[in-house]
């Protein structure tokens, strides 16, 4: 009996990287041999502390000539150049490095491999599959309406592109997508310059290579009872599969908890009552600028509240200096925690997030209420879904923050939100109450015979690798 073996290929971000070795350890529990392969600089930044021991799961990381990192630095004369050097090298080290792991892997008498799956940005991946005549699909770490918007985006201009050159209504209507506003839509569609215009051509090779494939199939991080619509509306052209969401399994096995003790957060947290935590991170990418930071720390100072901050940076921790002791009095600023942790905490009801695919799933699988702050990216759609769709949480308004035209969330509007999420009004109750509800629906998801489960059981069968466990 041949022994299944996959090539997990991730983009160099740590929003590709996590999912991906989550999806890894899913697969190893059902029996499967699995490679993780990505940068040299994000395998150094990987949490492999739940990996290292795991049977059958291995890693095979590459130089894409930045081994300490690309620095994306749009204020450069030459980012767009330069960036489009660094992809095109990445794309050429990439497939090098994956045609000779999986040259080795043969010859040296390993499990060869069977499948190729892999996240945006790294189409190489599937025409290196299709070489080898190798089953592929694309693993996309964003929610499925995101795929969807940028479908319809590059199918036909009326459905987005003319709406947002209109000076009239600049609604936008699609079909299996809640009515959306310019202001909700993915930063890449309504920005025409910089990395946001360098990611949707990315996007662009991402579905024409796909189409190339005779059955193109797509892996979501996200699942059926989530966002149906989105998925069904695309299956026309692509094999749309729901098998997510992917979180770590502390998220999963375990009801929200107070019993562990073994870092100086998790003490601090037990003992703050339940639901009165305010939890703060804009995850691994986003840098505010001084403005808002400040803005942020009177929010949550006056919102009365105890809170814990994570700002990862001590430079970033500096452009709140002179609030510190006065934060220091209710909250607690880390540099660095562990989301999953907090989250799961009891004490923690509300957090305040940048509303990144990753730590809205998170916050979903929690159960933990979301006032989202969004920067790029998908986030804005992110925030939408959380507040209208699945009504889990609200997003803060912002305004023009000075002559500089940067967009700020005032403090007041800060603490505003805060209190309607975690007060005793009838939009807090309704909040925590969906929150509640779509915390046991994802979990639901990925037990064996949920949606999620069942899903991924049948594209492993469809490509001949039916589950040992």
């Amino acid at each position: 009996m041949v022994q299944h073996h996959f090539l997990l290929m991730a983009f160099p971000a740590l929003g590709h990287v996590n999912p991906v070795l989550q999806f890894a350890h899913r697969l190893t529990r059902m029996g499967f041999v699995v490679t993780v392969s990505t940068t040299l600089h994000m395998h150094r930044r990987m949490d492999k502390t739940t990996s290292a021991t795991i049977p059958g799961l291995s890693f095979a990381p590459f130089s894409d000539g930045y081994d300490d990192g690309y620095k994306y630095d749009e204020s450069s004369d030459d980012f767009k150049a330069r960036t489009e050097k660094y992809y095109s090298e990445l794309r050429r080290l990439g497939t090098e490095s994956l045609a000779n792991l999986i040259s080795s892997v043969n010859q040296n008498g390993g499990h060869p491999f069977t499948c190729i799956v892999h996240t945006m940005g790294v189409s190489w991946a599937t025409e290196l599959a299709r070489k080898l005549h190798l089953p592929s699909a694309l693993l996309w770490v964003q929610p499925a309406t995101v795929f969807t918007i940028i479908h319809y985006y590059f199918k036909d201009d009326s459905f987005i592109k003319n709406k947002l050159s209109s000076p009239s209504s600049n609604s936008i209507e699609l079909p299996g997508l809640p009515l959306l506003e310019p202001q909700d839509l993915p930063s890449f569609v309504t920005s025409v310059s910089g990395l946001s215009s360098i990611i949707l051509t990315m996007f662009a090779e991402d579905l024409r290579v796909l189409q190339q494939e005779p059955n193109p199939t797509v892996l979501f991080n996200t699942f059926e009872e989530l966002e149906a619509d989105a998925l069904r509306v695309v299956r026309d052209t692509f094999r749309t599969i729901a098998i997510g969401p992917f979180v770590p399994s502390i998220l999963l096995d375990r009801e929200n908890n107070s019993s562990d003790t073994g870092n100086d957060n998790m003490e601090w947290l037990n003992t703050k009552t339940e639901s009165s935590v305010i939890y703060i991170s804009f995850g691994s990418l986003s840098v505010l600028s001084k403005r808002q930071m400040e803005e942020m720390a009177r929010g949550l100072i006056d919102s009365g509240r105890p809170f814990l901050w994570s700002i990862r940076e001590e430079k970033e921790q500096e452009k709140v200096g002179e609030y510190m002791e006065e934060m220091e009095e209710k909250g607690k600023i880390v540099k660095w925690c562990k989301q999953v942790e907090i989250l799961s905490h009891k004490s923690v009801g509300c957090f305040v997030s940048h509303c990144g695919w990753n730590s809205s799933l998170e916050s979903l699988v929690a159960g933990v209420p979301v006032v989202g702050i969004p920067q790029w990216a998908d986030q804005a759609t992110n925030a939408k879904l959380i507040e209208d769709v699945w009504k889990t949480g609200v997003r803060v308004t912002v305004e023009e923050g000075g002559d500089d035209g940067e967009r700020i969330a005032r403090g007041e509007e800060i603490r505003r939100c805060v209190e309607e999420v975690m007060g005793d009004e009838e939009r807090g109750k309704e909040v925590r109450k969906n929150a509640a509800k779509w915390r046991e629906v994802s979990k639901e998801a990925v037990k064996v015979g949920g949606s999620s489960d069942a899903n991924l059981r049948a594209f492993l069968v469809q490509i001949g690798a039916a589950p040992t466990n």
